[in-house]
């Protein structure tokens, strides 16, 4: 098989010069091509079917499902935390399929960050800690990894409280820590998945709020959901059912029928 690795931090192209990605206009930042995705049984489960999607740089997309329609299976290929079946998938214009599984993980740490409904912090490491330790696996010294997710959390308005645990934060501020984890990679595009399943309303509105202007800042970034409400606001929604795309505001002439 052959190597693709991608560009070092040094040369990643994708990087906007007020440090973080917005993406090569010309390049999509994800571009899912004809993705089947089946798991073995009898008969086998068809969990995606001829999938196609393109994110181009700067979007702010929404896709949207009940249980079971496949979005989080998406999700997963989307991250290259899974491989398709058959088609494409295409990291900053580098096909995940050509890649050697040390290099597919540099990818994932440089190129992609992920927000999750769970948070998924340390509970007995510091805010600023939880933020550094998104850069880990990307070869980044120590100091510039803290001066990094200082600048994080200055995005998501908690750069005052760098020293607090976990457990000393609102569910709201976890997820801004969560989210500031997410960024601080200076990813081309970051992956939410649900990420106001566990906030109450009014809590939920302000992450959403955040994700808008990061979004207005230049950030790519993909919202997964139940809850039509919220894939409505986004400036482009994707509906996903039973393992097919059936509607995507943002490809006029591609929607099917539901």
């Amino acid at each position: 098989m052959t190597r693709t690795a991608p560009p070092t931090p040094h040369s990643n192209e994708t990087t906007a010069g007020d440090g973080f990605a917005s993406g090569d206009p010309g390049v999509p930042v994800l571009d899912v091509e004809d993705v089947t995705k089946s798991y073995p049984g009898e008969p086998p489960v068809e969990a995606l079917r001829e999938v196609n999607l393109t994110i181009a740089p700067g979007e702010l997309v929404g896709i949207v499902g009940p249980s079971g329609s496949g979005k989080t299976t998406l999700l997963q290929l989307m991250g290259t935390l899974d491989r398709p079946t058959s088609g494409r998938v295409r990291i900053t214009g580098l096909d995940v399929a050509m890649m050697a599984d040390e290099d597919l993980a540099y990818l994932r740490a440089t190129r992609i960050g992920f927000i999750f409904q769970q948070f998924f912090l340390a509970e007995h490491s510091t805010v600023l800690d939880n933020v550094a330790d998104g850069l880990l696996y990307a070869g980044i010294p120590v100091g510039q990894r803290r001066q990094q997710a200082l600048d994080a959390l200055g995005l998501v308005g908690l750069v005052e409280r760098p020293n607090a645990r976990p457990t000393q934060l609102s569910g709201g501020q976890r997820q801004r820590v969560a989210i500031a984890r997410a960024l601080v990679g200076r990813p081309a595009i970051v992956l939410a998945d649900e990420p106001t399943g566990n906030l109450d309303q009014a809590t939920g509105q302000s992450i959403l709020t955040l994700i808008d202007q990061l979004h207005e800042a230049g950030s790519t970034i993909v919202v997964i959901t139940h809850d039509h409400a919220i894939a409505q606001r986004m400036p482009r929604k994707v509906e996903i059912l039973d393992g097919q795309i059936v509607a995507d505001t943002g490809t006029p002439g591609r929607e099917k029928s539901s």
